[in-house]
């Protein structure tokens, strides 16, 4: 196990982990698609070299029968710290409600945390209800970027825009009117950007 990997095929192993954790184990011609070969074959090389490197273990009859060895290695438990509403406000709770497993790929810059999605506001965006998203609370938001607020203690997922002298937050959904905050509101608070999301692979949406 662990022996030294080319970069292609980390990066074909990087590309079949993030699948894993967001959606399906991809399959072949999935592979090929993403890395533009046009040659099924060439993906089937590097995926034996992974077999024999002993990262993966392949069932060629099943469509997407790869399975990643000794998963602990690729994922790794992380508590998430409440639910933030993609709809109404709800409350961010003080403990953990939950714990996944993300990806050791996956982007978790310093004090950034999770949250659990609930509600269709953002579905035009692709985020549903149970998705976890992941907040960076250290950058300051840009217009159009997807941040997590607090009004009046309770806590929201929309889409950030700064005004003259107020703030929006915007769904990706037309059954929601913007939030319109004036400039100084002492009831809202910018908690941090979405820089992820993540979907359990037994969910379906809608």
């Amino acid at each position: 196990m662990s022996k030294e990997l080319t970069i292609t095929q980390q990066k074909i192993l990087d590309f079949i982990i993030e699948k894993r954790a967001t959606g399906k184990i991809p399959t072949l011609a999935e592979i090929a698609g993403h890395f533009g070969y046009r040659n099924r074959s060439t993906v089937r090389q590097h995926l034996q070299a992974l077999e024999r490197k002993g990262y993966i273990k392949r069932n060629p009859n099943v469509s997407r029968g790869i399975e990643l060895l000794t998963e602990d290695k690729f994922f790794v438990p992380r508590p998430v710290l409440g639910e933030v509403a993609a709809g109404n406000p709800l409350t961010i709770y003080p403990d953990a409600i939950d714990t996944i497993e993300l990806p050791t790929i996956a982007r978790m810059p310093k004090d950034s945390f999770l949250l659990k999605v609930k509600g269709d506001s953002l579905k035009d965006a692709y985020i549903f209800t149970g998705d976890v998203v992941i907040v960076n609370p250290n950058t300051q938001p840009r217009n159009g970027q997807i941040v997590v607020a607090v009004l009046d203690d309770a806590a929201v997922v929309k889409r950030f825009y700064k005004k003259r002298n107020r703030i929006e937050l915007h769904s990706e959904n037309p059954e929601y009117e913007p939030i319109v905050i004036e400039k100084n509101y002492s009831g809202f608070k910018l908690v941090g950007v979405v820089i992820g999301v993540y979907r359990s692979m037994e969910r379906k949406v809608g």
